[in-house]
This record gives C-alpha cells, structure tokens and sequence, in this order.
C-alpha cells in the first residue's frame, strides 16, 4: 500500500465485536451512521434478507463517509433454522425457546458483508453451519445470567461462554462472529485498500 492510502475506514455499524474485526486487519475504524428499517419483505428469504440490510446500511454510511473519503464497512447477522430467524432475545424466557430450539441440532448462521467505495457497493454472503451440543434448562438458565446472550442473535455469543455450545463449526468463526475477516479482506482490497500491506503501527 502507498503511504497515501488510507488506513481508516467507516463502519456503518454499532457493533463492537464488528469494531473489533476490523481492527485485527490493522485499520483504524470510524464509526458512521447505518441505522435503517429492518423490517423483512413477506416472503423474503433468509439470505437474501440479510444481504439487502448490509448492501442498506452501506448506503445510508456512505452519507458520512463520502466527505472524509473513507471506504464505508456494513455488515449483518442472522441466525436462522431454516427459514426462521432467531434474533436478539427480548428477556429470559426468549432465550430459553430460543436457544432450546436450536439444543441439540443444527443452524446456519448467514452473516453478509457490504464495502462500498462510493463507486459501487460489494455485497458478499458467508453462510455458517453451527452445531451445537444438547442444553439442559439449567445450562440455557445459567447461561442468560452471566449477561452475555442479552445483545447476540440467537441468544448466544459464540467467541464468549457460548462457544461452550458449539460441538461443530462449518464455515466462518469470525462471520459467526459478526464479519467475515476473510472476505472482507478480500472486498477492501478490491475496493483499493490492500490489507495485507496495513502495518501494525497505522493502526495505533
């Protein structure tokens, strides 16, 4: 990478564990305003669903973006057994059904990534199956009051207690996560922003 090209890029995104990600890449996050209408269509499947939020939020970032000239990051997250999404629990009981429902079986956890550059918006999907072990009431009970589950689709967070859960992971553990670090990577560089040339020390 040249030295004038950026090392920050905007996250349309209040996600932290999103944050987190990107910073591994060794880029300085900014965060940018992403908020829309969640509402699913009638009818919309899972993953087309959750690439239109992503390719969304890009868009709505790309507003406060476009000044600084900053490459815009969105993403989003869904849990899903079949065609039923499991988002974030509303209280204890929530997360009981929830997370009942997925003991013992498995789920696709389908997370899509939007990096536009103010030309265009990139939208890839990555789609992870996740096992998981059978859980007792008293597991899932156990589990809600350590506060971790509260703010996680699906009512778990698998790079905490969570990954407790997971007997098997096919597929992406950071896009479990909430960002696909590969192809993201992948999508950043495309867009210009190579990286894998982004030293440690842009990034402090």
């Amino acid at each position: 990478m040249t030295e004038s090209a950026p090392t920050t890029v905007a996250l349309a995104s209040g996600s932290p564990r999103r944050r987190e990600l990107l910073q591994t890449l060794g880029l300085h996050v900014q965060r940018v305003g992403g908020d829309i209408d969640e509402t699913r269509w009638p009818d919309e499947p899972v993953r087309e669903y959750v690439q239109r939020l992503a390719h969304e939020k890009a868009r709505v970032g790309r507003a406060d973006a476009r000044a600084a000239g900053l490459i815009v990051v969105a993403g989003d997250t869904v849990v899903a057994l079949g065609e039923q999404i499991f988002g974030k629990p509303q209280d204890a009981a929530d997360a009981q059904r929830m997370l009942s429902a997925l003991s013992d079986r498995s789920h696709t956890v389908h997370t899509a990534v939007a990096v536009h550059d103010h030309r265009q918006c990139h939208v890839e999907c990555v789609d992870s199956i996740v096992t998981f072990m059978p859980l007792t009431p008293a597991m899932i009970a156990a589990y809600w009051a350590s506060g971790e589950p509260q703010d996680k689709a699906g009512a778990y967070g698998i790079q905490g207690r969570g990954g407790r859960f997971v007997a098997h992971l096919q597929g992406s553990f950071s896009a479990v996560m909430g960002l696909p670090v590969y192809e993201t990577a992948n999508l950043l560089t495309a867009c210009g922003l190579d990286v894998c040339s982004v030293t440690t020390e842009a990034a402090l």
